[in-house]
């Protein structure tokens, strides 16, 4: 049933997507992370049209499937602004959007979770409302969503294989060519769903050694 030998030479060639896929994940994590405290601090704030643009935007990312984004996105600069777009900054742009809505959610829910007394005795202090939030409570949030970024971290890392709709060499769209090329698809996409587990299980295990050297330092 199974017949590895046409397919190992071909492994080194796939492995090559791991660089293209954790490229495209740490992009968008960071684009993800940066976009999703603005949105988190415009939806905790209290001017009312900034937080419903980020009502409306998290409704609009979570609300909709992300390779239809991807895909839009793709297509859409040479549309609209007759350039081309490649694959990379595409899936870096779309991710990076979609990953915000839901990052924007997991901030608020941790900034929510600090003890409001601090926030009040910082007002008291006359403490900038920026540097409150800069010095006080982010610090504090961060410590308690690091959980729930690493599964958005680990869950982006699974999800980027749809970028293989739009072209980008990552690992899934290279096993996919030596499928081609060998004419059995079996056997790389195998060896694909094990090096996205080795990397969910890497991506976990330096989460967890994280989580634990933030609570030590508390």
């Amino acid at each position: 049933m199974f017949d590895f030998s046409s397919v190992v030479p071909s492994i080194p060639y796939i492995l090559q997507g791991i660089g293209v896929t954790l490229q495209i994940v740490i992009s968008a994590t960071i684009i993800g992370l940066l976009l999703g405290i603005l949105l988190a601090l415009c939806k905790i704030g209290s001017i009312k049209p900034l937080k419903w643009f980020a009502e409306f935007y998290t409704s609009i990312f979570r609300g909709t499937p992300l390779v239809l984004q991807l895909m839009i996105i793709y297509y859409l600069f040479p549309q609209i602004l007759d350039i081309n777009i490649d694959a990379m900054p595409a899936a870096i742009i779309a991710f990076g959007l979609n990953s915000a809505a839901y990052i924007s959610e997991i901030i608020r829910a941790g900034i929510n979770a600090v003890d409001k007394g601090q926030q009040e005795a910082a007002k008291a202090l006359g403490i900038p409302y920026s540097k409150m939030m800069k010095d006080i409570i982010l610090p504090q949030a961060m410590k308690n969503i690091l959980p729930s970024l690493m599964n958005e971290f680990i869950t982006l890392n699974k999800e980027s294989a749809i970028v293989t709709v739009i072209g980008a060499l990552d690992i899934m769209r290279r096993a996919y060519v030596v499928g081609g090329d060998t004419f059995r698809y079996l056997e790389p996409l195998l060896i694909a769903g094990v090096i996205y587990y080795v990397m969910t299980l890497v991506l976990t295990f330096l989460g967890k050694m994280i989580e634990k050297r933030m609570r030590r330092s508390d």
